[in-house]
């Protein structure tokens, strides 16, 4: 037997025409469709990137315990089980993460691999003069990326320079070397069609043109409520939609070598995304921030399975991230490990027998999310502060970057969790990118509103879905303060008196027009928060209105960004009022005043 996974980032599944988009260019998803199982309700687990990585090395969820980070000591690796026990691996991937310190344990668990630069302000090139950022539109986070990434662009002029391309070059290369040999397994992983959504020209055409109604190249959204004209937005899923044509492309490369080579008689073939974002849809861009609404974590999935043979079909049963660990090891005949929570997608695929009754997913301090299928309950933190939260690890780095020493010097080493190879593990204090106390809970019919439009208040079913959830929490072991965060009980059964949708309603976030120009010039939409920390009086008057965080540690991108901007980015953390308060006490002070 052979496995081909094929991996794109980033697919919001409502621009795929299999799932019902209108308008999008992509002909060879519509055939893969026709050539494989499609699934109609399949989730993430974790958000976002490398938290669905380890899901699917482990197969199991990783967001109650941790954000973003790397494998662990303890962590089991599919592609590792699939090497001790045969079965040659290779990974070719222009996924930048795997580079820095929060996945840097990813790739080394298959035998080969593959690295191709360029992608999202990666680190590649290096330019010490600024380059022209004049066609760049304005945003608030992600400075030194978007620099880099315009640097970048200049070494990827042609489509065959593209880090896409060259990626699944180095694939269909692995394939056509090793056609005669038996057990491998080729991960194709590519990072687009995440933002940014560069692509050429040969794909804008495909598409209306919106240049001349915007005046930028608007490719790359800020993850943040919607503030842009109908004609950005336009722009903006044109050229995701462009991006996602390209994708489709070297999908069809791929469908092509299988047909050539007649690989659908022993190659099984996945087809999938880690999540998907938002392109306005909710009035929000991006993801993370907001809840993890269906355009972000119900994500598409294909699998041809040559033992089966089931081909053109679609299955209706809840399937998820962990689950496509254990499918592979099926295929070749290798365990899983007791730890795993994912089951083998074969008998869904062979007979449409369910594996699981709900899914969980969640990012980590964010909203705790369970699905039936019909309906989907997004429970909030009952804390405004978003607290306890921590994380458990033995490699405490993050996305760029290491755990701070202000952080460790808070970390207390506990006993081993049920999952941790009886290794002790860090417990180490937390904050999340977003306060889910900014939106509160969320209940959503499916069937009677597939765009989550409406939220439900129907205490019956609210009480059925949060036993739901608890019962997922308990058998994915989260940890206890989970459940303080959340106000559920760590035992027994939920009760009336842990229902919340009565009094957890999403607030009014809209701020007049008027009310944000004044902030933008203000020192809160001026300084960055470096620049106020740095002035004693501004560092008081936050520390008067903000509290304790104002002293934590906080990442480069932070301090350089304006109050102003992380109110807007990370809802809930800094909390608008806040905003206005400090703005009000130093007035439209200056840099340099006080």
């Amino acid at each position: 037997m052979k496995a081909i996974v094929v991996m794109f980032d980033t697919l919001n599944r409502r621009f795929l025409p299999p799932y019902g988009a209108e308008g999008v260019h992509a002909p060879n998803f519509e055939r893969l469709a026709e050539c494989t199982v499609q699934f109609d309700n399949c989730y993430g687990g974790s958000m976002p990137c490398m938290p669905a990585r380890r899901e699917l090395h482990t197969g199991r969820y990783n967001f109650l315990h941790r954000g973003w980070g790397p494998l662990e000591p303890f962590d089991d690796s599919v592609p590792q089980m699939l090497g001790e026990a045969g079965v040659y691996t290779h990974l070719v991937t222009d996924h930048q993460h795997y580079w820095l310190d929060g996945g840097a344990t990813y790739h080394p668990r298959f035998r080969t691999f593959e690295f191709f630069r360029g992608q999202e302000g990666d680190e590649w090139k290096g330019h010490v003069a600024d380059p022209d950022l004049s066609t760049v539109t304005p945003y608030a986070s992600n400075r030194d990326l978007r620099r880099q990434d315009v640097i970048n662009r200049q070494y990827m002029t042609t489509e065959q320079e593209h880090p896409q391309t060259r990626t699944f070059d180095a694939g269909l290369h692995f394939i056509e070397t090793n056609l005669d040999s038996d057990d491998w397994f080729v991960q194709i992983e590519t990072f687009d069609p995440h933002e940014p959504f560069f692509s050429y020209e040969q794909y804008h055409r495909l598409y209306a043109d919106t240049s001349a109604q915007v005046d930028r190249d608007f490719d790359w959204p800020d993850y943040k409520q919607v503030t842009e004209t109908d004609a950005e937005l336009a722009h903006l899923r044109a050229r995701y939609s462009a991006l996602l044509s390209m994708c489709d492309h070297s999908l069809g490369r791929v469908l092509d070598l299988m047909d050539a080579h007649d690989l659908w008689d022993d190659t099984m073939l996945i087809v999938c995304t880690d999540h998907g974002l938002l392109l306005g849809e909710h009035d929000w861009l991006g993801k993370n921030v907001p809840p993890l609404y269906d355009e972000t974590i119900h994500t598409p999935l294909f699998i041809w399975d040559p033992r089966s043979r089931v081909a053109g079909e679609r299955r209706d049963q809840l399937v998820q991230t962990i689950d496509f660990g254990p499918t592979l090891l099926d295929l070749f005949g290798v365990p899983a490990t007791p730890d795993m929570q994912g089951e083998s997608l074969a008998r869904v695929i062979e007979e449409g027998s369910p594996v699981r009754e709900t899914a969980l997913f969640g990012l980590h301090g964010g909203h705790a999310n369970i699905t039936d299928g019909r309906y989907v309950y997004m429970r909030a933190c009952v804390t405004p502060d978003n607290q306890p939260l921590a994380e458990y690890t033995l490699m405490p780095t993050n996305m760029r970057g290491r755990f701070g020493a202000d952080v460790l010097r808070a970390a207390e080493l506990v006993p081993p969790l049920g999952f941790t190879k009886e290794m002790p593990v860090l417990r180490v204090p937390a904050l999340a990118p977003t306060n889910p106390a900014a939106f509160g809970s969320m209940l959503f019919d499916l069937q009677n509103d597939p765009e989550q439009r409406e939220p439900m208040d129907d205490p019956r079913i609210e009480l059925r879905m949060a036993q739901l959830l608890v019962e997922a929490m308990r058998a994915a072991e989260a940890p206890a303060e989970q459940y303080t965060r959340l106000g559920l009980p760590e035992t027994g059964d939920v009760t009336t008196d842990h229902l919340v949708l009565a009094e957890q309603r999403m607030p009014e976030s809209d701020v007049p027009a008027d009310d944000l120009a004044a902030l933008r010039a203000s020192a809160v939409g001026i300084r960055t928060v470096r620049e106020l920390r740095a002035d004693p009086h501004a560092l008081a008057v936050m520390r008067a209105v903000l509290g304790p965080i104002v002293d934590g540690p906080l990442p480069d991108e932070a301090l350089e960004m304006t109050l102003l901007d992380i109110a807007t980015v990370t809802v809930g953390m800094v909390p608008m009022e806040a905003v206005r308060a400090i703005a009000d006490q130093l007035g439209a002070a200056q840099p340099g005043d006080s």
